[in-house]
């Protein structure tokens, strides 16, 4: 028979019943299935990184730069936020190493606690870059890591950009410009140093000058002191004067009564009397400057008019007995007698003027208008009856010219007293301004040396103006441009593909390997059956051929992958004892499904491998799977099969291999009840045993 008609009646054997047809219907639909699945789960996982739990950690204290506050760490934090690349948890440095660990988050990006003062330095003369500490741990899933490397090659090449910003126009400012500045700051400050040393030169002057002054005016207050203690003993003087000529007027006023018969009877002798009391007042007048010195002559001069009054009352006046006296005499008695007392008055002026330099000019006047008197009382002589009155007047006015002149010796003595207390006042004043004006002096000699100083700084800062070289720029600009890298650091990683994918195609090929065996080797054994032996005895004489082959299985596969390819197993005999549970699980599942449902088991035993493939999360995180993958994961085998290998071979937390041995043992100890509950239905023979509908 040709082979298209052999064909024809093979593929008309699967329209015998329901079961060959929907055999037929699951032969056509296995690879769309198959394929289907796989691109629905590998479709777009990228759309949905941001179901992938990562932990972020912002440590970054800020920085404040020329009175600008950077807080580069909340605004990557920000940023990342909104841009919802994973799902983004904000935790502590603890919290995300403990995380990492034990599989909640998939990787963690830390910036430290001085990020900000690292992209600040960008502008300093120190620039150093700042590092996103980025950690991955292959133990919880490979890709992640490949993922990251391309995420946060866009977040460093974002921190970056807004490291630069700020501190771009502060790096390109013109170093020319820069150093004609600094030259011109350091001539301005030579010029202020010559003005300073100038002032200072002057402020010296001022003080030396003050000095000077403070001298003078010590020596003013001590020739004050002494002319108040002159004008004291002057005020004395002129009171004693005064008094003088106060009893003279008294006398003259008592004697112009009695003399007035006598003035009129002897006007000769009263001319010549007054004519000598005109020449006294005279000289006392003119010699009044040296009045100290001409106060003996004075004194002589007034002593010679007593001699010559007592001469005239000799001459007139001492008769023998025998001849009467004049009558006149008695009056020429009284003007003997009162020139007398001008002649002591006198003297006594002379002694208490002695040594005094005072100032006479009122009594000058008074004394010049005492001779103009004195002289027209001579040149009236022979009327002086007539005039005796306007005489007396004039004596009187002359000692009313004393008591004043007594009296402004009393205001002089009170001023020059006022004049000595203001110059010491005056002379301390001085003394504190010569102090103030050394200290002066002394500052200004400071702020000169100072703005020496300075000029000479400028001087050295014009040179120290950086010009740097070629190798000097690259590396600042290098900096500049690139101020942010990524510190990536990965746990427990895996050296290549391979090893991150093991965990994996190994329980893959360890499923395979069981589905086949049971092609070979029947799940339940027809003889034991036959024979109606217990269930489990069954169950167990089915499972031990394929669970002892899927031992040496394991045994050959590990020896190739270790010697052959150079797989490196953190635990390697952890890793061995797990995958001879695997084998057994997955032994124990694969004879179920093909006892319970014979030959419809196996295409079963493909449906059950593809969903465990899918929803494993052996490529990339099943957050990135949709939800129906998502929704399975936990309650298929191979799930705990690859989480705990990953950690068996690149190391990590082992809870999750505890994890998985409990829930593999259990999936098995399940498996094998199953079949064992299938053998005791196979025990009874029915038609539909004996004839099948479908057989593979």
């Amino acid at each position: 028979m040709r082979s298209p008609k052999l064909a024809a009646l093979e593929l008309k054997r699967f329209g015998r019943g329901k079961l060959p047809r929907a055999a037929l219907v699951a032969l056509l639909l296995l690879p769309l299935l198959y394929g289907a699945l796989y691109l629905w789960s590998f479709w777009d996982p990228y759309s949905r990184l941001d179901k992938v739990p990562v932990a972020l950690v912002n440590a970054d204290r800020g920085a404040t730069v020329d009175g600008k506050r950077i807080e580069a760490g909340d605004e990557i934090t920000k940023k990342l936020r909104d841009s919802k690349t994973f799902d983004w948890k904000e935790v502590s440095a603890e919290q995300a190493a403990k995380g990492l660990e034990n599989g909640t988050y998939y990787l963690s990006l830390t910036m430290p606690a001085d990020f900000s003062e690292k992209i600040a330095s960008s502008s300093g003369d120190d620039p150093t870059t700042g590092a996103l500490q980025v950690k991955t741990n292959d133990a919880n899933n490979y890709v992640v890591g490949s993922i990251s490397r391309t995420v946060f090659s866009e977040v460093r090449a974002a921190a970056s950009t807004n490291a630069s910003r700020g501190f771009l126009d502060k790096i390109f400012v013109s170093f020319s410009d820069l150093h004609d500045k600094t030259a011109e700051a350091a001539g301005s400050a030579d010029k202020l140093a010559d003005g300073a040393g100038k002032a200072q030169k002057g402020a010296a002057d001022l003080a030396d000058g003050l000095d000077t002054a403070k001298e003078k005016t010590g020596e003013l207050a001590g020739g004050l002191s002494q002319l108040n203690t002159a004008a004291g003993k002057l005020e004395k003087g002129s009171r004693d004067v005064a008094n003088g000529t106060q009893t003279l007027a008294n006398k003259v006023n008592g004697a112009a009564d009695k003399a007035r018969p006598f003035i009129r009877d002897n006007p000769q002798t009263i001319a010549n009397t007054a004519r000598l009391v005109a020449d006294t007042a005279d000289v006392v007048e003119k010699n009044l400057e040296k009045f100290v010195e001409r106060a003996p002559a004075a004194a002589r001069v007034t002593q010679n008019a007593s001699t010559l009054a007592a001469d005239t009352h000799t001459k007139h006046c001492v008769k023998p007995v025998s001849q009467p006296a004049p009558a006149v005499c008695p009056e020429l008695a009284k003007i003997k007698a009162a020139t007398a007392d001008g002649a002591r008055l006198a003297g006594d002026v002379n002694t208490l003027v002695k040594g005094q330099g005072a100032d006479l000019t009122k009594l000058r006047s008074q004394l010049t208008d005492l001779e103009k008197k004195a002289r027209d009382l001579a040149a009236a002589a022979p009327g002086l009856a007539s005039d005796l009155d306007a005489a007396v007047a004039k004596v009187n006015a002359l000692n009313s010219g004393a008591q004043q002149v007594a009296d402004g010796m009393v205001k002089l003595h009170a001023g020059i007293g006022s004049a000595t207390s203001g110059s010491a006042k005056i002379d301390k004043g001085v003394g504190k301004l010569g102090e103030g004006a050394h200290s002066l002096s002394g500052g200004i000699y400071k702020v000169a040396d100072g703005n020496g100083a300075l000029a000479s700084g400028l001087h050295d800062g014009v040179d120290k103006i950086p010009d740097y070289d070629e190798q000097q720029r690259d590396a600042r600009t290098e900096v500049m441009a690139d101020p942010v890298k990524l510190a990536n650091e990965s746990l427990h990683k895996a050296p290549n593909y391979g090893t991150g994918f093991a965990p994996y195609f190994i329980p893959l090929s360890l499923w395979v390997g069981a589905m086949v065996a049971y092609m070979l080797i029947q799940p339940l054994n027809r003889r034991a059956l036959a024979t109606g032996a217990s269930p489990w005895r069954i169950a167990l004489a089915g499972w031990l051929p394929v669970a002892s082959l899927g031992v040496a299985q394991v045994a050959m596969l590990m020896s190739v992958l270790h010697f052959g390819l150079g797989l490196e197993m953190a635990h390697p005999a952890a890793t061995i004892g797990f995958l001879a549970l695997v084998t057994g699980c997955f032994a124990a599942i694969v004879q179920w499904l093909n006892a319970k449902f014979g030959a419809a088991g196996r295409i079963l035993v493909l449906v059950v491998l593809m969903l465990q493939l899918t929803s494993a999360g052996g490529t990339y995180p099943i957050q990135t799977s949709p939800g129906f993958f998502n929704a399975i994961h936990s309650y298929l085998p191979m799930s705990y099969v690859v989480e705990s290998l990953r950690r068996l071979i690149t190391g990590g937390d082992l809870a999750a291999v505890w994890t998985g041995c409990a829930v593999l043992a259990a999936f098995t100890v399940g498996a094998l009840a199953l079949t064992a509950l299938a053998a005791r239905g196979k025990q009874v023979w029915t038609m539909d045993r004996l004839h099948p509908e479908l057989s593979l």
